[in-house]
């Protein structure tokens, strides 16, 4: 892709708030005990590998194992480290952005790794958010607004609610926070490119 940003996620030292981008995406997270865990199913094994590095770059624990639809699983320990992001990210026991919440390159890379995917155009590249936490939609359009990304918020009556991210600049932008992609992905459509 040629040199990377400053503010690539590669220049990025890791740190467990780096899983929230999966959380804008279709992550999950369950709390039970003083303890949190946070689990996301993904549509290809290049994703899971990534996604579980990414994990074990904070210095937690990343299992891989398959959904009841036999996708790849992907979640991290149920540990005291991810207590914080949890109470950040739920209210009650419902999914909710952050007030201000605003993804840097690493929250930016796992929200690509967790269901990032170039539109049949090629010109085109959304985020998946999550069809069960549609009161997290609207925020997340702001959030990656403040992070220098104007996206459109699509799907929203279907099943797979995403946010468009369309033109040259704002694609180049994404490239340049995210960084190179894992083995895999280009081949599979699920990096931006311009």
């Amino acid at each position: 892709m040629g040199q990377l940003s400053f503010f690539s996620a590669e220049s990025m030292p890791p740190a467990a708030t780096d899983l929230s981008g999966l959380l804008a995406g279709p992550g999950q997270l369950v709390s039970s005990a003083g303890k949190a865990r946070i689990s996301v199913v993904v549509d290809d094994d290049y994703r899971a590998l990534a996604i579980a590095d990414m994990i074990e770059e904070t210095g937690l624990d990343a299992e891989i194992t398959r959904s009841e639809e036999n996708h790849p699983l992907v979640r991290t320990g149920a540990v005291d480290n991810l207590r914080a992001l949890a109470t950040q990210w739920t209210k009650g026991a419902v999914k909710s952005v952050p007030a201000g919440w605003v993804p840097g390159p690493r929250e930016l890379r796992g929200w690509v790794l967790a269901s990032g995917r170039i539109e049949a155009d090629g010109e085109r590249f959304v985020l998946g958010l999550d069809p069960h936490a549609p009161d997290t939609h609207s925020t997340l359009v702001q959030s990656l607004m403040r992070a220098g990304i104007a996206p459109t918020l699509v799907g929203t009556r279907g099943t797979t609610p995403a946010l468009r991210i369309t033109g040259r600049r704002r694609l180049t932008r994404l490239l340049e926070n995210i960084g190179d992609p894992p083995p895999g992905a280009e081949n599979a459509g699920g990096w931006p490119r311009v």
